[in-house]
């Protein structure tokens, strides 16, 4: 096959991310700090609304591990954590000593099921182990049960870390994901729909909590003229130069989501007379989902094999992935504790993500529509 690769989800640049990166440099602004760095939580700001505070941080899992700090969460606590994500959204909890929980996902958004998340709180509490957090996530884009999740959390207290690092552009109810729980976690990986090569940052609406998250996120300086330290900090500050990338980025984020938005309603047409086929979509218009990655699953007990798909696509020089696999399925999480009836599992076993990116051709889609009817 000489054609070249079409990949799951790629760098799309706008343009005008060099007009940012090359005033660091002329300003010789090569440091984790800078006019990019705070124009960038501006853009942030402005583009999120409801009165947030954001801080730059160097990824997505530096983000959350701060707002599990921020929560409280120490050795020996608990934190519920949707089971169906990335390994990202756990291995905070480890990093602090604590004990992740996992939940398993409900069938309309395949997000963390409110159902399940009660019956966890119960009968954690029931063992004497109250939880600390709930770290929820916007699945591929996808914006959880908002509304069922933040009531049972309210019910028991319990704060949410809501992980938006795939759902930037994302609403529910008319409101940006990333702005609903005590703290939101953005991703910039260079997969995600805008990017600064590596990057993240962390939500939240109160300005102290910014403050304190980007003293942490800088070793945890004192204000001295030597350098002192009072508690332990972490080497988490995004960059000039790569904040200058997500200035440009910033720019093209309602485009992106725009062009993956027509990607999922390509595959939606491909998929329409496959009856044995789910293209996942917004189950009610309270939902917008950025489509980060447009997912499909084989349903209706029918003999549609999503694996042997993947492997048709090689063929064709075409990336798609399986969905990710289960927290609790991972043999580094398999001593945790899990509730659920199996919703995760069955969603990775007949799942699969089909090529997204907001800068795919027509060529490209034409490529990935000639190799799926060849499939079909």
């Amino acid at each position: 096959m000489n054609k070249s690769k079409i990949y799951l989800s790629s760098p799309h640049m706008g343009g005008n991310e060099r007009k940012y990166i090359d005033k660091a440099f002329e300003e010789n602004w090569i440091a984790p700090l800078g006019p990019n760095v705070s124009g960038f939580e501006e853009d942030i700001e402005k583009y999120l609304g409801e009165g947030v505070n954001v801080a730059a941080l160097s990824s997505g899992t530096a983000a959350l591990h701060l707002a599990l700090i921020l929560c409280g969460v120490e050795r020996a606590d608990e934190v519920l954590c949707q089971s169906l994500t990335f390994a990202a959204s756990a291995n905070p909890i480890i990093y602090q000593g604590a004990t992740p929980v996992f939940i398993d996902s409900e069938e309309e958004t395949l997000n963390i099921s409110p159902e399940y998340l009660e019956k966890a709180i119960i009968d954690r509490i029931e063992k004497g182990k109250k939880p600390k957090a709930i770290i929820a996530v916007h699945l591929y884009g996808m914006p959880y049960k908002v509304d069922e999740i933040h009531a049972i959390a309210g019910k028991y207290d319990i704060s949410v870390i809501e992980d938006s690092a795939e759902a930037l552009g994302s609403t529910y109810r008319g409101q940006k994901c990333g702005t609903f729980g005590k703290y939101g976690i953005l991703s910039f990986n260079g997969n995600k729909i805008i990017t600064t090569s590596g990057g993240g940052a962390l939500v939240t609406r109160d300005r102290k909590m910014k403050e304190k998250a980007i003293f942490l996120a800088t070793q945890a300086r004192d204000a001295a003229p030597h350098y002192q330290h009072s508690q332990i900090g972490y080497n988490y500050r995004l960059s000039n130069v790569s904040a200058g990338i997500g200035r440009g980025q910033m720019e093209v984020l309602d485009a992106h989501v725009l062009n993956r938005r027509e990607m999922n309603e390509f595959y939606r047409e491909l998929f329409s007379t496959v009856k044995e086929v789910k293209v996942l979509s917004e189950p009610e218009n309270t939902y917008f989902c950025n489509h980060w990655l447009t997912v499909i699953k084989a349903e209706n007990n029918g003999d549609f094999d999503t694996s042997a798909l993947r492997e048709h696509l090689e063929k064709y020089n075409i990336e798609s992935r399986p969905l990710w696999k289960p927290m609790h399925l991972q043999p580094v999480f398999k001593d945790a504790p899990f509730y659920g009836n199996g919703v995760a599992a069955a969603a990775f076993e007949s799942g699969l993500c089909l090529p997204s990116g907001s800068n795919l051709t027509e060529e490209e889609k034409n490529r990935i529509r000639t190799a799926i009817k060849d499939f079909l």
